[in-house]
């Protein structure tokens, strides 16, 4: 088995990982570390969330950084801002055993910018942030990039199909230089994050790859139940009714349909509330909380809104309809079985989607069963 001081992780790093119960490498953690520790070189890794990769690429930055320099030596980018926040919260706990201070700063829309520049103008060595609100700040002219060694792009896929395309783009036309670094994660390879590889970083990266069949992650089950639309709700009531002690989020294609299904559930006496897209910051924050430390028990979400969730302890996704994209389907499904857990994706489909179910397992390579609820 291989160890976090075989893969060359410094014993004070090590020491915080074993506090957080983390003591053997996952296969992307494995495969990594090493390059990123001991080689200076743009990175490209294939890996789903869920993976480990905040230890796969937080450890070698934090091995990076000068505390001596007072100056920002490194980006990372993330979707949203709850990942960008448990980004943070990760590599704080990881610094516990340094003697040497590294100082880290969240930056992130939706919330107040002063507060934002203020915590930026104490010295602060790794900014993680989401790239709108990072564009607002370097155009701004109040956060120097100058020194930025490494640029990391974590869950690119995700921020592309949110929209950050621009963005992401600018951000490294401002950051690009001879020996500045990328370190891009992501999922899936769309075209698009194909052409950022090729404008922005060395033709000759290492890619490391994880595992293909863990795209679909292999401990789901993946089920589908038929039925109409008139009975649809009922059917979703019926299967929750049989698991009253488990968690789960329901997918909905449009924010009206979360809407509609949450106020549904709630009218049975469950425990359920809607994340989407025209809420409140304040609002989201509040159901996230709610459904983390568990008061709340079921989450219904649109694709967007779900982005960057990661929630332990779910044990099935239901989806009220199947999602436009294979893409949604394999982050849909992924929020179950984390962390070598099992968990059920049940997709509640009309007779005429069929098709659809036979065309996810044959592009996803995985097995659907059939059930009745």
């Amino acid at each position: 088995m291989t160890t976090f001081s075989a893969l060359g992780v410094h014993k004070k790093y090590i020491q915080a990982l074993k506090e957080l119960g983390i003591s053997q490498p996952t296969e992307i953690q494995q495969k990594a570390l090493p390059i990123l520790l001991n080689s200076k070189t743009d990175f490209i890794g294939l890996a789903q969330t869920g993976t480990g990769k905040t230890v796969a690429f937080g450890l070698p930055l934090l091995h990076q950084i000068d505390a001596n320099q007072a100056h920002i030596q490194a980006l990372i980018l993330s979707p949203t801002r709850e990942l960008v926040q448990q980004i943070k919260k990760q590599l704080f706990k990881f610094t516990k055993f340094s003697e040497e201070k590294i100082f880290l700063e969240a930056v992130f829309g939706g919330e107040k910018i002063d507060k934002q520049l203020y915590n930026l103008s104490r010295t602060t060595h790794i900014v993680i942030a989401t790239p709108g609100r990072l564009i607002d700040l370097i155009e701004r002219g109040t956060l120097d990039i100058s020194h930025v060694k490494t640029i990391v792009l974590d869950e690119a896929d995700e921020m592309l199909s949110m929209g950050f395309k621009q963005d992401l783009n600018r951000i490294l036309k401002f950051t690009t230089k001879p020996d500045r670094k990328t370190w891009l994660f992501s999922a899936t390879m769309p075209e698009e994050i194909k052409k950022i590889i090729k404008t922005y970083m060395d033709a000759n990266a290492p890619r490391v790859e994880i595992n293909k069949d863990f795209l679909v992650n292999a401990n789901i089950r993946h089920q589908f139940a038929k039925t109409t639309i008139k009975d649809k709700t009922d059917d979703i009531i019926a299967f929750l009714e049989k698991r009253t002690s488990q968690r789960g989020i329901i997918f909905c294609r449009t924010k009206a349909g979360a809407q509609n299904l949450a106020t549904q559930l709630i009218e049975n006496g469950f425990s359920a509330a809607a994340l989407e897209g025209d809420m409140q910051q304040k609002e989201r924050d509040k159901v996230m909380r709610a459904f983390k430390n568990e008061s709340l028990q079921y989450l219904i979400s649109t694709d967007v809104s779900a982005r960057g969730i990661d929630v332990k302890g779910l044990e099935f996704v239901i989806h009220h309809q199947l999602p436009e994209t294979n893409d949604y389907y394999t982050h849909r499904s992924g929020r179950t079985a984390r962390a070598g857990k099992s968990g059920t994706s049940i997709a509640f489909i009309l007779p005429s989607e069929l098709e659809r179910i036979q065309q996810l397992q044959k592009e996803l390579s995985i097995k659907f069963t059939e059930v009745t609820v």
